[in-house]
């Protein structure tokens, strides 16, 4: 391998850590520079939070799932569609139909239904509701998931901070925070036990060795001038390097978990990337990203929604019972979001229509972090088209996030400009939340 080669594997543009990449370059020469561990390059700052053990996990429904087939649903509107409304453990409160686990499961969720933003547009809105911030070209914002690791993850921890399972390619990055809370990437929850372990025929020794090798490379490429660089790539590889060898590492195997188990969350990637966050989080991750794709239904809503449901409803509602049972769902919070909303009116694109973007008025769901569940905050006109009362701004939003997490939102990070950036620097938190 070429110092070269080996300065550019890794990593991306935005911060996004590759496990494959890692593994298989680590294999024909490689490893990280000394011992230095996720405490070594996780900000050393609010101790105190980071002993309360919060964390948050985000069931994100790429594409923008449509309120009126999750939890607006407006039957008996014009536009409504076929999806009728059912009701819940809570009394009062209906969701759509397809959602009957969820339905049971009410009494520990909370609804926002009067979500009102700009963005209808994916890249833009994706990039928004992962940080906060809409996108501006001179500063690399860090996501939700990276900030939250920055913020509270333990300093003595050897499995990363921030896993991001079932995203692929298009994982939001820890941008100016670097690579130290990147996201960890698993694109399939059931294969990565069989990739994260020492190479074949590599015992620990030999991978010493090879960790000092590629030290004594870093070093001279350093004093060359690629210090920065260099500093970034001993933080990927000693983390890697940390979790190969990790007894933590069995909370990657579903394997472990009883059939009966893995059966309650759905034998599909949602469902088996729900489980695998809640075995995660019980080993100390602190934020956890599971990601549903195919809400975009601009064409077929109704049936793919149908389709979408089966999958991530009796996930959502497993994971909000498994939490409760193991007394974890109070420090762990739940978020379900996608970009935006669907619009009220159903489109004519061919024999199976469908929604297009509407970020006016779109909801999303709430539980655990001290989260006052089985209530819904806000509301829609009667057509959808519009937040009747309660407004919620993505900023108050986030700053909800960071209430539930005993964060500061008005906390200041230092940009790659030399430009403090808070958090969070608008917005309030929905207080009826905390209530």
């Amino acid at each position: 391998m070429t110092l070269q080669s080996l300065m550019h594997i890794q990593t991306n543009h935005d911060g996004v850590f590759n496990r494959r990449s890692f593994l298989r370059n680590l294999a024909v020469g490689s490893a990280g520079l000394g011992m230095l561990g996720w405490k070594d390059t996780v900000t050393l700052h609010a101790e105190e939070l980071r002993k309360r053990g919060m964390a948050c996990i985000l069931m994100f429904m790429r594409g923008g799932p449509s309120q009126f087939e999750t939890f607006d649903p407006k039957p008996d509107t014009t536009n409504g569609g076929p999806t009728k409304a059912i009701s819940t453990a809570v009394e009062g409160v209906q969701i759509a139909e397809g959602w009957e686990h969820l339905a049971k499961a009410m009494g520990d969720v909370a609804l926002i239904r009067s979500m009102t933003n700009r963005e209808g547009e994916h890249q833009r809105a994706t990039y928004q509701l992962h940080t906060g911030y809409v996108p501006a070209g001179s500063v690399k914002y860090p996501s939700l998931g990276s900030i939250v690791a920055s913020e509270i993850g333990p300093q003595d921890f050897d499995l990363p901070h921030f896993v991001s399972i079932g995203n692929r390619v298009n994982a939001i990055g820890s941008g100016f925070l670097g690579m130290s809370v990147a996201p960890f990437v698993v694109p399939n929850p059931t294969q990565l036990p069989a990739n994260v372990a020492l190479p074949k025929g590599v015992a620990d020794k030999r991978f010493e060795r090879r960790f000092g090798l590629l030290g004594q490379i870093e070093e001279d490429f350093a004093q060359a001038g690629g210090g920065p660089r260099v500093a970034e790539h001993k933080s990927v590889y000693s983390n890697a390097a940390q979790m190969v060898r990790s007894p933590r590492l069995k909370a990657f195997d579903l394997g472990q978990e009883k059939d009966p188990v893995r059966d309650r969350y759905g034998r599909t990637p949602f469902g088996q990337g729900c489980l695998l966050a809640r075995r995660l989080v019980e080993q100390g991750v602190t934020f956890v990203e599971i990601e549903s794709n195919g809400w975009d239904t601009h064409q077929d809503n109704f049936d793919k929604v149908k389709s979408l449901a089966g999958q991530v409803d009796p996930a959502f509602a497993a994971l909000v019972g498994d939490l409760k049972e193991r007394a974890m769902l109070e420090r762990t919070l739940i978020i379900w979001m996608g970009e935006f909303g669907r619009t009220p009116k159903i489109n004519a694109r061919g024999a199976k229509p469908g929604r297009d973007h509407y970020p006016r008025a779109f909801s999303v769901a709430l539980a655990g972090g001290g989260i006052k569940g089985g209530q819904v905050i806000g509301s829609t006109s009667a057509d959808g088209t519009d937040v009747k009362s309660r407004p919620v701004t993505v900023p108050d939003l986030f700053c909800s996030f960071y209430q539930a997490l005993k964060i500061n939102p008005r906390k200041e990070n230092m940009s790659t400009l030399g430009r403090p950036i808070k958090l969070m620097d608008k917005g309030t938190a929905v207080k009826e939340l905390f209530a």
